[in-house]
């Protein structure tokens, strides 16, 4: 479509041609939301985000933020709070002001690119919910790329404080924190398992000296066929805690009872 516009005394005739793009490529051109709508965002340091969670603390709402390894053009990225540059770990930000997020501070992860580094898992207790945590502090569990699981006191989250790691590790992976019972599933690797990953149980109700448990647990059923594992309701037992199926790709953990020792 061509619009003639005489502009002045000048007579000075401007062409102006507008170009119809397609529909769909003008569909894909827009954004859409329903029942939603973006109110603030941050660059995360231009580190990649894996596994939120946001936690209430005080007055304070508080994001956690996993991220996998950095990748091969920019494997260390800038922390611009202390100008260091830094593997991909764990973001803290203060969101009470979902407007303005603010970058409070960054905990380096594991050495690697992608799923081989970074520190992709994330939960939060508080140390009032747990049954043995000091009621004061605030706990954070987190994986060290593929090595380890580590607990830092986070209740300043400008200043995390690393209180437990649970190294000697491979594959370590996802995790599930129960903060009522301070129980933790942990999916690793110990050296001698005959497959790469399986889920080992913690009893981390005082996040300080964690507790693996029961001791039988430490190698995998030899019926487990593969590495990967899911699990149920509320509470581990001995018998049932390395259980898995053989009908199925997965091992299953039922937890029917609290375990006793």
């Amino acid at each position: 479509m061509v619009h003639a516009i005489r502009l002045g005394a000048a007579g000075l005739l401007v062409a102006l041609v507008g170009l119809a793009l397609p529909p769909p490529l003008l569909a894909q051109s827009r954004a859409e939301a329903k029942d939603m709508a973006l109110v603030g965002s941050s660059d995360l340091q231009a580190r990649s985000a894996y596994q939120p969670s946001i936690h209430k603390q005080g007055e304070r709402w508080i994001a956690y933020i996993g991220h996998h390894g950095g990748t091969k053009e920019v494997p260390k990225p800038r922390n611009a709070l202390t100008g260091a540059e830094e593997f991909n770990g764990t973001s803290i930000l203060d969101v009470t002001d979902p407007r303005r997020p603010k970058y409070l501070f960054h905990i380096p992860g594991d050495e690697g690119l992608a799923e081989d580094g970074g520190a992709q898992m994330v939960r939060v207790c508080d140390g009032k919910s747990l049954p043995k945590g000091d009621p004061n502090a605030v706990y954070m569990l987190r994986t060290f790329g593929n090595q380890a699981h580590e607990i830092w006191n986070t209740t300043d989250p400008s200043s995390p404080q690393l209180i437990t790691r649970l190294d000697g590790l491979k594959g370590t992976h996802k995790n599930w924190w129960e903060c009522d019972t301070g129980i933790a599933y942990l999916v690793s690797g110990v050296a001698g398992w005959r497959v790469p990953r399986m889920t080992e149980v913690y009893d981390l109700s005082d996040p300080a000296p964690a507790v693996r448990f029961p001791p039988d647990c430490t190698a995998p059923s030899p019926r487990v066929p593969r590495a990967t594992a899911s699990i149920s309701a509320t509470a581990p037992t001995r018998a049932a805690c390395c259980r898995s199926s053989t009908a199925t790709s997965s091992s299953t953990v039922q937890k029917s009872r609290p375990m006793t020792t």
